[in-house]
């Protein structure tokens, strides 16, 4: 589960799973508990009408060059940039029915309620899974193994200093924020 090199408190920290594996949750946890910000790669992308923001980039550039953040591992080409500032990588490998099924109740969610994500954009029609290749559902259907196969070499490509924590169900999920969260109200005790 813990890359034998991660540092004890990262203070820079990426989270990669599938759309539905709970990255945005996880990575909003992991921020409170390490006391960094949380920034919500999806809103640093999309722009009015889904169009991708021109200063997406230099968002990232910006946060990347900041001292404590937790994110998303997203955006081909965002993640050499987080990549290259990241202390750890945790990467939320969970089975496929559980992150497919979670998926397809937020998806369903979000249309139904009409929920604002960023910038205004709502979910499209739940029919445009049929008819848009980009559409999330299909979009992780399509990507699920390629996911696997490849994050941990990419991320080893491109540093192979760089640690991964790869948790694999909830239970790992749980017991791993727990024990960091221990080591961080240890180490704030000490300051």
């Amino acid at each position: 589960m813990l890359d034998a090199d991660a540092p004890a408190l990262p203070r820079r920290v990426l989270v990669a799973g599938l759309s539905g594996a709970g990255k945005t949750t996880l990575a909003r946890r992991l921020a409170g508990v390490l006391d960094v910000p949380h920034t919500e790669i999806d809103a640093l992308h999309h722009g009015p009408g889904w169009v991708p923001r021109p200063e997406f980039l230099d968002d990232v550039r910006a946060l990347a060059g900041s001292e404590g953040w937790v994110t998303e591992w997203q955006y081909g080409s965002a993640r050499p940039l987080l990549a290259a500032r990241a202390d750890l990588l945790v990467w939320l490998d969970q089975p496929y029915p559980l992150v497919l099924a979670r998926l397809v109740r937020r998806t369903v969610r979000r249309r139904v309620r009409r929920e604002v994500l960023w910038n205004g954009n709502v979910e499209g029609p739940l029919h445009h899974l049929f008819t848009d290749p980009e559409h999330v559902v299909r979009y992780q259907w399509v990507h699920r193994h390629k996911y696997r196969r490849d994050l941990v070499p990419w991320a080893r490509r491109e540093r192979p200093d760089l640690p991964v924590v790869r948790l694999t169900g909830d239970r790992d999920v749980e017991r791993w924020v727990a024990d960091l969260a221990g080591l961080a109200s240890g180490a704030g005790r000490g300051r």
